[in-house]
């Protein structure tokens, strides 16, 4: 390898310290920290000059911290002479907000990628972006993950009778149709009409699910109200087993309790996002590790191969 150091914020150390195992190198020595009045502090505690250098950081709560925490770090590292700075954001947020669809609203997930680029990063390695667009809002070259071959290879190892992929938005169809196709099963959509920040009503099913297995397929849950009412609904029209995949468990407000409510059997999600005590203590919810393609991917840039070809 060339000269490649990998450096962590505080949102996510564990995966930054699987990553950096898969590698079979040490986690870069820094200080992140905040002063009494609550601004960042971070100092580089090792030489980077003319390094390769990936700085793992995920935009989870506290969200607003974690992002000034990868810009003061991506800063720090440029000042300190690195030859070339990859932000590695596992769970890029804001990204919600992608588009105007609403008169006098932001664009918040075009601002935080001028800021990312602003601060120095020369690149990003994400994974499964809310939509596949945001790509382009970077002014610098984005490496784009999908955390689907990690669920794939758990869910083949299931045993379905009947298995049925499906999507709970219009939005999420291009990713289960795929993913259905892989597991060689039947797709539905869920018809869903969204009456305000984060609340969804279910309005109708397209796509048979009675007699079956379902796996309800979507990139993240934040407060599980969507997967929820979802479940319930298939539920209501004679599915058998719900089980649930996504990649990125953001899980605020009432998301585990909602989980724990609602008729599902299993929530599989990837570890771009820590779980929270609550999380870790509901038993319907198991977490893969992402570690292993991250440290692919990064292994890959830093040996100038194709990234792309993981997923051909």
């Amino acid at each position: 390898m060339k000269k490649l150091k990998v450096f962590s914020g505080n949102s996510n150390p564990i995966l930054a310290k699987e990553i950096c195992d898969s590698l079979g190198i040490p986690v870069g020595q820094a200080i992140v920290t905040t002063f009494s009045d609550g601004e960042i502090y971070v100092k580089i505690s090792e030489n980077v000059r003319g390094n390769q250098v990936f700085v793992i950081q995920s935009f989870s709560s506290p969200v607003n911290t974690n992002l000034m925490e990868l810009l003061i770090l991506i800063d720090a590292l440029k000042r300190a002479s690195a030859k070339e700075i990859t932000a590695v954001i596992p769970y890029y947020g804001y990204a919600r907000q992608d588009r105007k669809d609403q008169p006098r609203v932001p664009i918040t997930a075009k601002l935080v990628a001028d800021l990312v680029g602003t601060a120095g990063a020369h690149r990003v390695l994400t994974v499964d972006l809310h939509t596949g667009q945001i790509q382009g809002f970077f002014n610098v070259p984005v490496d784009h993950l999908y955390a689907s071959p990690v669920l794939l290879d758990y869910f083949k190892k299931k045993s379905f009778d009947d298995l049925v992929v499906v999507s709970p938005d219009a939005g999420g169809v291009e990713r289960a149709r795929a993913f259905a196709k892989r597991m060689n099963v039947g797709l539905a959509i869920i018809d869903k009409r969204r009456e305000g920040p984060n609340q969804t009503k279910i309005m109708n099913i397209i796509g048979e699910v009675k007699n079956r297995d379902i796996l309800i397929l979507d990139d993240m849950i934040d407060t599980a109200g969507t997967i929820s009412q979802a479940a319930t609904a298939i539920k209501k029209k004679g599915a058998r087993r719900i089980l649930v995949g996504c990649t990125h468990p953001v899980f605020s407000g009432p998301a585990i309790e909602r989980l724990n409510d609602a008729p599902i059997d299993e929530v599989v999600v990837s570890n771009t996002i820590p779980l929270t005590e609550k999380g870790r203590a509901c038993d319907k919810i198991t977490v893969l590790s992402v570690a292993p393609l991250f440290g692919e991917a990064i292994k890959r840039i830093n040996e100038e191969l194709s990234v792309s070809s993981l997923f051909v």
